[in-house]
């Protein structure tokens, strides 16, 4: 498996340049970008394919690969939001992930499916949502791109066997799981989800969380969680995963750059090796 760190866990003022060169020093072998609005650092809704080699050409400088990309922007354009153009534009959000994927030649990109809220029911959440999917998965195919929905503390998608069955429903190669460890700790065990999701799962996300602080703050540091991280190890090569583990965690309040460092030699731990 292969070791990246997503670039939120650096400041939002970071240049791609650093970011790119301190995970290099640190020893990962990809970095995952995100998609931001306007003016955002790296890629964004108005990156165009020129800007796009640029960066490309950046990570494989500092021989980095580039393999997924997630993005944010989807909290706001909720794919199952009862107004069509709010999803109009969620399409369009995921569309221009692609698009970039593409270019960049990174296989996977990061899709947060919908919420569930007072205005959006579970049942409406799931409808909405995964019509929307639908139609991306033929953008997907057309870009041979494919579309990981991820587990995210949104009231929705509770179970591994629902999981399953929701990227079952939309029938396609190109809509899987990503799949995050820390955020599924709250309500479920990462390595019964690993095992019973097996080859749906395109990427993984890593973060640990104490069950005991039951919110929020209960993320932590790798290592410093409830996370069986040897049990987890064990599902993900039982199902054949030789892909990423990124890392996606809260900021160092005090040098910040230095999470970076430290989340590397804990990935080491987790893939069975020994910190540096």
């Amino acid at each position: 498996m292969l070791k990246a760190i997503n670039q939120w866990c650096f400041t939002a003022d970071t240049p791609l340049e650093q970011v790119m060169a301190i995970s290099s020093e640190a020893g990962y072998d990809a970095v995952e970008l995100n998609l931001y609005a306007s003016g955002g650092i790296g890629l964004t809704m108005d990156t165009t394919a020129a800007e796009a080699e640029k960066i490309g050409n950046l990570a494989r400088s500092c021989g980095l690969q580039l393999r997924s990309l997630s993005t944010g922007l989807l909290w706001q354009h909720s794919l199952s939001s009862a107004d069509a153009s709010v999803r109009a534009e969620g399409r369009r959000v995921v569309t221009k992930q692609l698009e970039l994927a593409e270019l960049l030649g990174i296989d996977t990109v990061l899709v947060v499916p919908g919420s569930v809220n007072p205005e959006t029911s579970y049942d409406q959440c799931y409808e909405r949502s995964q019509q929307e999917l639908k139609q991306l998965s033929a953008e997907a195919e057309k870009r041979q791109t494919r579309i990981g929905v991820e587990n995210v503390w949104n009231k929705f998608l509770l179970s591994p066997l629902e999981m399953a069955r929701y990227v079952d429903e939309i029938d396609s190669p190109f809509v899987g799981v990503y799949f995050d460890v820390g955020n599924i700790l709250l309500y479920g065990y990462p390595e019964q989800w690993i095992r019973i999701l097996g080859s749906r799962i395109f990427k993984i996300h890593v973060k640990d969380f104490l069950t005991g602080v039951g919110n929020g703050n209960g993320f932590v540091s790798l290592l410093a969680g409830d996370v069986n991280w040897k049990a987890v190890r064990q599902a993900l090569q039982d199902i054949n995963y030789t892909d990423t583990l990124t890392a996606e965690l809260g900021i160092y309040a005090t040098d910040p750059h230095q999470l970076v460092y430290d989340t590397s030699r804990h990935l080491d731990i987790i893939l069975g090796g020994k910190a540096q």
